[in-house]
């Protein structure tokens, strides 16, 4: 017996009569068995839930091995192709916009690049003419103003250049001042040197791109229409190609054996569409790698595995359906 603290309800267990009732209101965890009304019998569709007709091309099935009625799973495709197109149209403009905002800013830092260096440029020339003006004036010009002119000019530029000199080796001795630390660009790798737009995450923001197929409705991977295999089911009371009175259970008959199939494997000739038990399939088919009810050869890649019938009972799959609930433990 587990210890009073590991019980449910802590160091106030509760009864069975009071689990019972709180269960009953929806308290913890609820588990139920599923019966084999609940599970899905072989030979209907995995979209409607509904017994397939078995005359003509009605029943195909996916390579997943799920069975479909054709008139489902391919309203489904067209259901589903027409809202991935909707999807692809609207992430294409959402990355359209991104990448005019990138060329615009990309164009912004052009100019802003050129105008910096249009107004360093110019600042050059001018002080270069302003210098150039000095010594002409200095030469021309006659007195002890002159030459006072003259030397608080020589004076200032000596001390300017001396002043910028001095800054810059600073900067290379003493590295470990904040002006002479390098600047981070934020973006990373690839992105605009400026922080200003950040391509990687702009683009990471968008919604994720999607697929060029629509997924399967069962095991999720990409389908397409030329991907399903048509079926030939032979139900009870239409053995030999003869129609039933009705009066048979409906139940899919293996195309060989004529056994039911309920939960036992099964298997499909993609080349002949004929549904037989694996078993059968083992002893008669495999052997010669010819089909027994068409004399059609085939190779091991035209046989799929379909996905068998479920009961309640636990060996057909998961029979028990649990739905957490938050309890006092």
């Amino acid at each position: 017996m587990t210890r009073k603290s590991k019980q449910p309800g802590g160091h106030n267990p509760l009864t069975y009569a009071e689990t019972k009732r709180l269960k009953s209101s929806g308290y913890g965890t609820q588990s139920t068995r599923l019966t084999t009304v609940s599970q899905l019998p072989f030979g209907h569709c995995a979209l409607n839930l509904s017994p397939i007709d078995p005359t003509g091309d009605a029943a195909v099935a996916t390579p997943s091995g799920h069975i479909y009625s054709r008139e489902a799973i391919v309203q489904y495709l067209l259901t589903k192709n027409g809202e991935l197109k909707k999807r692809r149209g609207e992430y294409e403009r959402l990355r359209l916009e991104v990448e005019n905002r990138r060329v615009e800013w990309e164009e912004g830092e052009r100019r802003r690049t050129q105008d910096r260096f249009v107004r360093k440029d110019q600042g050059a020339m001018s002080s270069a003419l302003v210098l150039r003006n000095d010594d002409n004036d200095t030469t021309t010009s006659a007195g002890a103003g002159g030459a006072g002119r003259s030397a608080a000019v020589a004076t200032a530029r000596t001390s300017g250049n001396t002043g910028t000199t001095g800054q810059n080796s600073l900067k290379q001795v003493s590295y470990w001042l904040a002006t002479s630390q390098p600047q981070h660009a934020r973006g990373g790798r690839g992105a605009p040197s400026s922080g200003d737009f950040d391509y990687e995450s702009e683009i990471g923001a968008l919604p994720p791109a999607p697929p060029e197929r629509p997924p399967s409705p069962m095991s999720g991977e990409p389908l397409k229409l030329k991907q399903l295999i048509p079926l030939h089911l032979v139900r009870e009371g239409m053995e030999g190609g003869r129609n039933g009175d009705g009066g048979g259970t409906g139940r899919i008959l293996c195309a060989v054996s004529h056994k039911t199939i309920t939960t036992q494997p099964t298997i499909v000739i993609k080349n002949t569409g004929q549904v037989m038990l694996k078993s059968v399939y083992e002893e008669l088919a495999k052997p010669e790698m010819r089909c027994p009810v068409t004399a059609k050869k085939f190779r091991e890649k035209d046989v799929l595995e379909l996905i068998k019938g479920k009961s309640g009972f636990a060996a057909s799959g998961k029979v028990v359906a649990k739905k957490y609930n938050p309890t006092l433990t």
